[in-house]
């Protein structure tokens, strides 16, 4: 399902101060309170983010609210609160069915195991706390989200919570693209410290969308694949993000739509070199953001780096509109197979705001998509970057474009 481009940004950046108010608890409270009301859209919960902000929102009896806590010890766990019998383990490999039931549910999940799982099963939005959890699977994703609806996922303050897949992945029957895996939504929050590392495919993934919010620490490393992957856009509000990964052609962020920063503190460093693709007949590179379609920031810091040959720190097939904040883009790949680019967009690259700086060593640090190799360099720097306003300082080179306001 595509999401509309202008319905998220501000709806969760109002959000933002009500989740740092109120406990996770609470607000996972409000949002299953209100689920009947937002049911005909799951892409639409502004009813319950704006009303929980501002006026307050009753929570649903404690008895329709299902809390169960899940332990990792090694090869075992030990589970509490599942008066419905939704668990089930193999170990330490657990499934939790709750198809068939409509009772809010919270999973908190805590321990470690180096041979263990989370496979979850559900037709209605829920909430998973992460308090020190350390979940390692070598034959397919530590978490496995089977719910297309939103899920919650709130890191503890004071707790580093680790997860990674193995190097190859069993066939079980469902889609399991990444070490933390969402066919539905995933809002990233808390206070705490979340490392996610993807030895197969990719690190997280979702085939929605995945918002980033509070002040969650959040560190994402892929060997193979891409750092974050989602089908219907992302949107950072907050938080401290690092993502590295270091295949060949490999994105630190890759979006079949938009890619939206508000806030927070984000670098991104990708180190592969790009790769003949035979369907396309042509190279594909590593970029640290690579959007279907249009890339926006108005506030936070923005850090990336990509030194592969070929590599681009932002590739979107649609426009760069920077507003604020600050952004950081250095290239320094050599251009032996594909042309190292600091920022490419297709229709434009367009800068009101902020401070805006990009580098390459080698091609041009900006390519808004316009004119081609017969193309003089006179001409492509007149419209590589299109200026609003009156910036304190404009240095638009081949190889160096610096804008400040």
């Amino acid at each position: 399902m595509e999401k509309n481009n202008n319905i998220h940004p501000a709806k969760y950046k109002k959000s933002s101060s009500f989740i740092s108010r109120g406990g996770f608890l609470s607000i996972l409270l409000l949002a299953l309170s209100m689920m009947v009301a937002c049911e005909k859209d799951d892409s639409d919960l502004s009813a319950y983010m704006e009303k929980g902000a501002e006026e307050g929102t009753e929570t649903p009896p404690a008895s329709t609210i299902q809390i169960i806590s899940i332990e990792y010890n090694g090869n075992t766990v030990t589970v509490n609160g599942d008066n419905n019998n939704f668990v089930k383990a193999n170990g330490a490999h657990v499934t939790v069915n709750t198809a068939s039931h409509s009772d809010s549910l919270l999973l908190v999940l805590s321990g470690s195991s180096d041979n263990g799982s989370l496979i979850i099963y559900r037709e209605k939005k829920f909430g998973i706390q992460l308090n020190g959890l350390s979940l390692h699977n070598a034959t397919g994703a530590a978490i496995n989200n089977q719910c297309k609806k939103s899920l919650y996922l709130h890191v503890n303050e004071g707790t580093t919570n680790t997860m990674s897949d193995g190097e190859s992945y069993t066939d079980n029957g469902i889609s399991q693209k990444g070490a933390l895996f969402s066919e539905g939504q995933i809002y990233l929050m808390g206070n705490g410290t979340l490392n996610v590392t993807g030895n197969c495919r990719h690190a997280i993934a979702s085939d929605d969308y995945i918002i980033v919010d509070g002040n969650i620490t959040l560190n994402v490393k892929s060997t193979t694949g891409t750092g974050i992957k989602v089908n219907d856009g992302l949107w950072i509000n907050n938080g401290k993000i690092d993502i590295n990964v270091t295949a060949d052609a490999a994105r630190g962020i890759k979006s079949d739509s938009v890619v939206v920063i508000t806030g927070g503190n984000t670098t991104i460093t990708t180190s592969g070199d790009c790769v003949y693709d035979k369907e396309e007949d042509d190279y594909s590179s590593a970029a640290c953001i690579k959007c279907d379609r249009d890339f926006t920031m108005s506030n936070g810091t923005l850090t990336m780096s990509s030194s592969g040959d070929g590599g681009k720190c932002i590739n979107t097939s649609g426009k760069v509109e920077f507003s604020g904040g600050t952004l950081t883009a250095t290239t320094t790949g050599d251009n032996e197979d594909g042309k190292p680019k600091a920022i490419k967009a297709m229709t434009g690259i367009f800068v009101s705001g902020g401070s805006f700086s990009a580098k390459v060593s080698k091609s041009w640090a900006c390519d808004s998509g316009y004119g081609d190799d017969t193309t003089s360099d006179s001409d492509r720097l007149d419209h590589c970057v299109t200026i609003t306003g009156n910036p304190t300082t404009s240095t638009i080179t081949k190889k160096n474009v610096n804008i400040s306001f």
